[in-house]
């Protein structure tokens, strides 16, 4: 779940630093264009041009398989509220898992006032803010029973069921208030998450015989129209040879590249290793985890340090391959490149291979979430080394 309470990890350039660290949503996009004059001679201009241009080309990529992938679960979705069973519920689960396989990486590009962030339009709220009240969307199971609560169970302030109410509602009235996105379809297919040893159990049967199965089926259907038309308006923004915020990316070089940074930068301390990771660990509440209605949260730990990785190496989807921000570094210094290369990999390798889900391991073994916290922050320090040496002073807080 991408928690709003930080939107979050702030990344901001001030008199020509590129600031790194958590901080408030009003401050994460403060200020954000700005290089030192060292930056433009400490590297070569015409490399540079290139990784701005190869990322570009990448984040075009990410997004495509991203909105390809939500499509299929648009259509898993309706195939299942058409004809609720054990069988169309699976499918539409795997659907969701698939596409949030593409979409976590896309994260690297966040934070930097792009089309998915931008303060006045950008859709990332919609798509993925975190954590969630379910109350706020469907019945939860109270101290007492089911408590039949939230907005599909509330005809009286809410008779009829929209994009443009469900829309309207998103954060309205409160930063958990989420009635949008890839966590409200998460908690509609699989339910709380009430069990010590698995994920949500929410039965077909909501959609069948259940109190407002109707309305809760044409939530769920609007949910992933929603999610797919919010993810294209992204993907537009990149599309190449258009009149786009691409263009004007790709022109600023050493604005671009400073962007980069700030992506990575703050994806990987202020958002992965602060507010998705210790803040868990510190409450060992799985509430605070990032999937929790599906145990899957190994998946976003792991898909966020894919993304950082494929910015660095300039590897994206679909084979796309060129040179990357790690081109860079390593002109500058070729030492900690060879060590953020090195670490970021680690990193990677340790969150692919967690022996445990997300919430067994805050029970009982956050030592395995505390390494790959330690290893994030080495990660980031090794970033804001790598900018340094590029003439850009990125402060990452470690």
């Amino acid at each position: 779940m991408n928690r709003r309470l930080l939107t979050t990890a702030g990344a901001v350039i001030v008199s020509g630093s590129l600031l790194l660290g958590a901080c408030s949503s009003s401050d994460t996009n403060e200020g954000a264009s700005k290089t030192t004059e060292a930056a433009k001679t400490n590297f070569d201009q015409a490399q540079a041009k290139k990784v701005v241009a190869h990322y570009a080309d990448g984040v075009a990529a990410s997004y495509a398989a991203s909105v390809a992938s939500a499509k299929k679960l648009e259509a898993s979705l309706k195939a299942f509220t058409a004809s609720p069973s054990d069988a169309t519920l699976s499918a539409a689960k795997d659907a969701w898992v698939a596409g949030r396989v593409d979409y976590r990486p896309t994260e690297a590009f966040r934070f930097y006032d792009g089309p998915i962030d931008e303060p006045e339009t950008g859709p990332e709220g919609r798509i993925n803010a975190w954590p969630m009240d379910e109350a706020y969307v469907d019945y939860v199971q109270g101290a007492d029973g089911v408590d039949w609560v939230g907005i599909i169970n509330d005809p009286t302030n809410y008779p009829e069921i929209t994009k443009d109410v469900l829309v309207e509602a998103n954060e309205k009235d409160g930063e958990e208030n989420i009635s949008t996105g890839w966590h409200a379809i998460e908690f509609l297919l699989w339910g709380q998450d009430l069990s010590e040893t698995g994920p949500g159990s929410r039965p077909f049967t909501d959609y069948t015989t259940a109190q407002n199965a109707e309305r809760r089926a044409q939530y769920l259907t609007l949910l992933g129209e929603i999610l797919v038309s919010d993810l294209q308006s992204v993907a537009d923004a990149w599309t190449p040879d258009a009149d786009n915020y691409r263009k004007t990316f790709v022109a600023d070089t050493n604005t671009a590249i400073a962007h980069i940074f700030r992506g990575i930068g703050a994806l990987t301390v202020g958002e992965l290793s602060g507010e998705r990771m210790a803040v868990a660990v510190e409450t060992q509440d799985q509430e605070d985890e990032h999937s929790c209605f599906s145990d899957t949260t190994n998946g976003d730990v792991a898909g966020n340090i894919a993304g950082v990785k494929m910015v660095l190496d300039g590897a994206y989807p679909g084979g796309l391959s060129g040179p990357g921000l790690i081109t860079l570094i390593g002109e500058a210094d070729k030492t900690t490149a060879a060590e953020l290369t090195t670490q970021t990999a680690a990193t990677l390798a340790e969150a692919e291979n967690l022996p445990e889900t997300f919430d067994q391991l805050l029970a009982n073994n956050t030592a395995a979430l505390e390494a790959i916290i330690d290893g994030l922050t080495e990660q980031g320090k090794l970033i804001a080394q790598g900018a340094k040496k590029m003439g850009i002073e990125v402060d990452t807080g470690v």
